[in-house]
């Protein structure tokens, strides 16, 4: 079951992808980087790699044969928390929308330039090893009747739990610590995606609209998350 891993070591990368032009160019590529390379072509070949083989990251195609690449992160993303950067050559929402919901933390359109993929991938690893360090515990944070846990991963509004990928609950905790205070766009992406994330912008505010379709009564016109008009969001505190 892929794991954490020594940092020390060459990351291992998990490539799903059926283009063996893509294939080899990555192959190739990720290796002159430092990076251990498994293959996998179709969507049931990528599950039972990720089972038998600890990766530190997966690069993941949508569109597969056998097993869509939705499906594939959906099941990954139950079995474990190894980041997965989703690779698309569509640039409709909708692909990205779904990527982002079951679970995948950053996106990529085709077509990349290798300097750029390679970037976010080294911002995913540094991040996940960021998160594995020791820290002090947190707090849940009560916001009237919205919960978070940060230990046991839980959100529960009026006592029903909320389900949340692993992005939307690091966004909601870091708007729930700093509740009443702006946070500009550049902060929580910095602090949720990482420093030198280079990635669409946009993936935040998708995120901040499942969100809303989560927590807010009225998600059209929300009342805890809330649009700061040019800078940022900001977690306000309900009465």
């Amino acid at each position: 079951m892929s794991g954490n891993r020594n940092p020390h070591v060459n990351p291992h990368v998990l490539l799903v992808e059926d283009e063996e032009s893509f294939v080899q160019a990555l192959t190739v590529g990720l290796r002159h980087e430092g990076m251990d390379i498994s293959v996998a072509r179709d969507g049931k070949e990528a599950l039972d790699i990720f089972d038998e083989i600890t990766h530190d990251i997966v690069l993941l195609d949508i569109m597969l044969p056998n097993l869509s690449g939705i499906d594939v992160c959906r099941e990954m993303r139950r079995r474990s928390n190894v980041p997965i950067l989703m690779v698309t050559a569509k640039s409709e929402e909708v692909d990205t929308v779904v990527g982002l919901e079951i679970g995948a933390d950053d996106y990529i359109t085709k077509p990349y330039r290798l300097r750029e993929l390679v970037a976010r991938i080294r911002a995913q690893l540094r991040r996940r090893n960021s998160a594995s360090a020791p820290t002090t515990v947190p707090k849940p944070i009560i916001q009237n009747d919205l919960e978070l846990d940060p230990v046991r991963h839980e959100v529960r509004l009026r006592g029903r739990q909320i389900a949340l990928p692993l992005k939307e609950f690091d966004l909601l905790w870091l708007l729930m610590s700093h509740a009443g205070q702006l946070l500009t766009r550049e902060k929580l992406i910095s602090n949720v995606w990482g420093q030198d994330y280079v990635g669409d912008t946009k993936t935040l505010d998708v995120h901040v609209k499942r969100l809303r379709a989560k927590i807010e009564d009225n998600p059209s016109s929300p009342a805890r998350i809330v649009t700061i008009r040019g800078l940022g969001y900001k977690f306000q505190q309900t009465k």
